[in-house]
């Protein structure tokens, strides 16, 4: 995890940089505004951004609070902490409002810094996995057709096919099923709410509108019929 650490007091940034690497982090440290802002920006450019930001507010050529602003200006969403001896209730809510992400007022207990240290980077990776795990599951490829779940969009041989949600979905649950038998049942469990199981040709009629959008006189059927058991998705008939 890489920090960095901005603070124009020696006799601060030189312990607390020792006592972030013994916990594994890797840490550099600006001891101005504008070094700072530079760096900050270098490194999104370089696409290897900080993990944490560590800002005193009181900074020679440009405090903490204006790198706060022009960070979220530019959709720069790095998690900021503020080490600031300004410890007014006014103060926290206009550092907060800058976009940082908390707040600790000089003195501070190590321990606690620490803490808040852990917290932040957290929330940073579970956010992460959480857009990560979002971006894969609206996204489904399989057998030359792709299905972008969120605009309801699939594509296939350079066309953009629109769908309906009851046709988005059931096309989901068969793209991500390749080369599988999907009994009637699996279907109706996974489309239709419970106790609302339509009869099989209400299924039927969806599977013909699937196949009438995704059909082509140059491409081969990819949903087949297993007659009175259910359906196989594969360009390859079963």
């Amino acid at each position: 995890m890489h920090i960095l650490l901005v603070d124009d007091e020696v006799e601060l940034t030189k312990p607390l940089s020792r006592l972030l690497k013994r916990e594994g982090y890797s840490v550099e440290i600006a001891d101005n505004g504008e070094t700072a802002l530079k760096l900050i920006q270098d490194h999104e450019q370089q696409g290897s951004p900080y993990q944490l930001l560590i800002l005193d507010w009181m900074l020679p050529h440009q405090s903490g609070l204006e790198i706060c602003q022009q960070l979220r200006s530019q959709a720069i969403t790095t998690p900021v902490l503020f080490l600031t001896a300004k410890d007014t209730l006014d103060d926290r809510v206009q550092g907060l409002d800058a976009g940082a992400d908390d707040y600790l007022v000089k003195p501070f207990e190590l321990r606690e810094l620490l803490a808040r240290v852990r917290a932040l980077i957290r929330r940073t990776e579970q956010l992460a996995k959480s857009i990560e795990e979002d971006s894969t599951t609206q996204r489904i490829e399989s057998e030359g057709l792709e299905l972008d779940l969120e605009s309801q969009v699939a594509y296939r041989g350079g066309l953009a096919i629109a769908l309906s949600d009851k046709e988005s979905r059931l096309l989901a649950y068969l793209m991500e099923h390749p080369q599988q038998l999907l009994t009637h049942e699996e279907i109706y469990q996974q489309l239709w709410p419970a106790g609302e199981t339509p009869n099989s040709n209400v299924l039927a009629a969806q599977i013909r509108l699937l196949r009438r959008k995704l059909g082509s006189p140059k491409a081969s059927a990819l949903i087949h019929t297993i007659y009175g058991k259910g359906y196989w998705f594969s360009a390859a008939a079963p």
